[in-house]
């Protein structure tokens, strides 16, 4: 598919990928940065349709000064300037054609384009498909390349972490404002939570500390199930109720194996997990992705790169969690206050 056929009608519905979301699925936008500098090979990458707004011709950029140095520059969309991003550049490829093209996403309700050399096609995947990258991976192109995808008959796409791109840029949180400006939870709360991202993961642990919670660290949407299960076991041989032991978790939407709404959908139907709190932490802003959420239970929406917004969450859902064991005590007084007076 070349920049000029590459339009905003080569999105499909709204409607349809919300559904797919659901049932574990998603579609890849898959595209080439061109040669690697050090190997000469071409590479295919890829970024979930979902944060795609279009793809067009990558027109002539507006040079700002000072600007951080993955950013090419700006162009003027429909009356918004954005900055451009350079994933060539920052990922070590040379391009080989010119003009190349322009995918323009969003992430946190906050637009970028990232420039790449061609787009292909779109391919429809299952999360199942998307596995963590071999750890010769985990190191190349910037540490930038957080999932590696299954797709046709021996082809794979390194999905790339486009958040880490963004926090180099900017940067996320003031380390130093951190312990004094977040609310605080009660000593001994432990949240689970999950990111396939190693800058999110990073963020999320620092947000967690500077508020006196501890992290149980996830990777992926499996591996969170996987170790609420041990969590389980350790709660029934403690003869306790898991969500008084683990009462917040926290999980990104786009992981390998299993995304966030898989991992909300087990957790609420799973009559061991009852009472605890499931809140979604995403880059994906639109409305669609908190109202899949809503359908499969989860019980909250925090997007990410907020540090603020993420700590008064986890402290209402802690909160909240506090209320609901107080409770069945308050109800039993009350219903023996009401026999007494009987």
């Amino acid at each position: 598919m070349s920049g000029a056929e590459a339009k905003p009608g080569f999105l499909r519905s709204v409607d349809e990928r919300t559904r797919m979301a659901g049932a574990n699925k998603f579609e890849v936008l898959l595209f080439s940065l061109g040669k690697e500098e050090e190997s000469g090979q071409e590479e295919t990458f890829g970024i979930n349709v979902f944060k795609v707004r279009e793809v067009m011709v990558l027109p002539p950029l507006v040079k700002a000064p000072r600007r951080p140095g993955a950013v090419a520059g700006m162009v003027s969309l429909r009356g918004e300037m954005i900055p451009v991003i350079d994933l060539p550049g920052y990922c070590g490829f040379r391009r080989t054609r010119q003009p190349g093209v322009l995918i323009v996403t969003e992430y946190n309700q906050r637009v970028q384009g990232f420039i790449a050399e061609s787009v292909e096609t779109i391919v429809r995947l299952e999360w199942d498909a998307v596995h963590r990258p071999p750890d010769i991976l985990e190191g190349q192109y910037g540490g930038l390349v957080n999932a590696v995808a299954e797709f046709g008959t021996d082809r794979v796409a390194m999905i790339l972490d486009v958040e880490k791109v963004l926090a180099d840029m900017a940067g996320v949180y003031d380390e130093e404002k951190l312990a004094d400006d977040l609310p605080k939870v009660p000593e001994g709360t432990t949240v689970l939570f999950a990111d396939d991202s190693a800058v999110a993961r990073q963020q999320v642990e620092r947000v967690l500390s500077a508020m006196g919670a501890r992290s149980v660290v996830c990777s992926s949407g499996r591996e969170l199930l996987e170790r609420l299960a041990g969590l389980k076991e350790e709660a029934a041989r403690k003869g306790r109720r898991l969500a008084d032991c683990v009462p917040v978790v926290l999980t990104d939407i786009e992981m390998p194996e299993a995304d966030g709404y898989v991992v909300t959908r087990s957790i609420k139907e799973d009559p061991a997990c009852e009472g605890m709190v499931v809140l979604l932490h995403s880059s994906l802003s639109s409305e669609a992705n908190r109202a899949i959420g809503e359908q499969v239970g989860a019980d909250g929406y925090v997007a990410k790169f907020d540090a603020k917004a993420l700590a008064e969450a986890v402290v209402e859902a802690v909160a909240r969690r506090r209320g609901e064991q107080g409770r069945p005590r308050a109800d039993q007084e009350a219903r023996a206050a009401g026999a007494r007076q009987g």
